[in-house]
Parts: structure tokens; C-alpha cells; sequence
């Protein structure tokens, strides 16, 4: 989940804007969660879709 979407709690502001202690600490954490913890689940299934087609397409021609 990407944290533009996300209301805090704590100060009912967006956590990217990050004016609280709770959004900067929350906006840490997701930063560093990895490569695709910013991605939607739809382009998680596309990539998956389109990689699960480049083997299928190897796997084609070496037979």
C-alpha cells in the first residue's frame, strides 16, 4: 500500500505530508519496506501475467 492514500490517526492528515512524529515514523516505514510494496495489486498481476508469458514463450521454443 503506498502511503499518499493513508489518513494518520494520530493527527488526521495525509502521512505524506508527514506532520506528525506518527506519519514521519509511518512514511519511514514504508519507504523501506522494498521495490514493490508501492506497486498495486494490478500491476503486481500484470507483471506477474507478463513473466509467467516470457517463460511459457522460452519454454516454447526450446522444444
Amino acid at each position: 500500500m503506498t502511503y499518499d492514500r493513508l489518513v494518520c490517526a494520530n493527527c488526521a492528515a495525509p502521512v505524506s505530508e508527514g506532520r506528525c512524529p506518527v506519519c514521519r515514523a509511518s512514511r519511514e516505514r514504508l519507504q523501506q519496506e522494498g521495490p514493490f510494496a508501492g506497486l498495486n495489486p494490478m500491476a503486481l498481476i500484470a507483471l506477474l501475467a507478463v513473466l509467467i508469458a516470457a517463460v511459457a514463450l522460452l519454454a516454447h521454443q526450446t522444444v
